[in-house]
């Protein structure tokens, strides 16, 4: 698989066209330009309905093996009825900075890392997650990503336990672009591919992920079963793969 700028477009307008259906026929995804503006207005648009949701993070403590599990075992928990408002909201998720031990008195927390490092709130309607939301400070993670040597992780069952995954076991890489990349953006970028994955069933309990670094995802050949492709904020004008989840390996 060539990662050209043709199917970086047709990547990220197929991933509108599948979250939002109903709207794809008023939908100019035509270009890069097109496509920011047309995203911008449906997920506003979701924003603003009944049949929208948000998900929250508390983090105190980033580890990014540790992240990608729990991301994973979080999506994993959720019953359709709660996904589904949150599938149609693009998985959208803020990140707050604070100790889920200080908050869980007064918050109710859906999902809590076995470290208790981070946490998770919702999916829910924007406005319920507003005192939480004064009351911590966005998650700050402005440095830049360096290269790291490949590290496994195993996706648990989620707490509850959710239904058998209806096949076995697969292994796959997930290769996560480093150059002009922070922390922040690793939060919103490969949440949203790791979220979705799973809703989808393509990330079950049991897989095991290889997380790799690249500089860029451009110039791999590896077959990917999903891409998380977003604007390059450094090149407006341009689409960029943030991260793949790679074919069985």
């Amino acid at each position: 698989m060539t990662l050209t700028p043709e199917l970086l477009l047709t990547v990220a307008a197929d991933r509108l066209r599948a979250t939002r259906p109903e709207l794809a026929g008023q939908l100019d995804l035509s270009t890069p330009e097109a496509l920011c503006s047309a995203r911008e207005a449906v997920t506003a648009s979701a924003a603003d309905g009944s049949d929208g949701a948000v998900v929250v993070t508390v983090i105190s403590v980033f580890s990014l093996p540790r992240w990608v599990v729990e991301t994973c075992r979080f999506a994993l928990s959720l019953p359709a009825d709660r996904a589904r408002p949150w599938r149609r909201s693009f998985t959208r998720t803020l990140h707050l900075a604070g100790r889920p031990d200080n908050v869980k008195e007064r918050f109710r927390l859906d999902h809590v890392a076995d470290d208790g490092s981070m946490a998770w709130v919702g999916p829910s309607a924007e406005g319920d997650t507003t005192p939480l939301r004064r009351l911590l400070r966005t998650f700050s993670g402005t440095r830049e990503l360096t290269a790291w040597a490949p590290v496994t992780v195993e996706v648990p069952s989620p707490a509850p336990a959710g239904p058998p995954p209806g096949r076995g076991p697969v292994h796959r890489d997930l290769y996560i672009s480093t150059v002009r990349v922070t922390v922040s953006d690793v939060l919103v970028q490969v949440n949203h591919l790791l979220a979705e994955a799973a809703l989808d069933g393509l990330v079950r309990p049991g897989d095991r992920l290889t997380i790799r670094s690249v500089p860029r995802l451009a110039g791999l050949t590896v077959p990917f079963a999903a891409l998380r492709v977003d604007t390059d904020p450094h090149r407006p004008r341009q689409l960029r793969a943030y991260a793949g989840l790679t074919a069985e390996t």
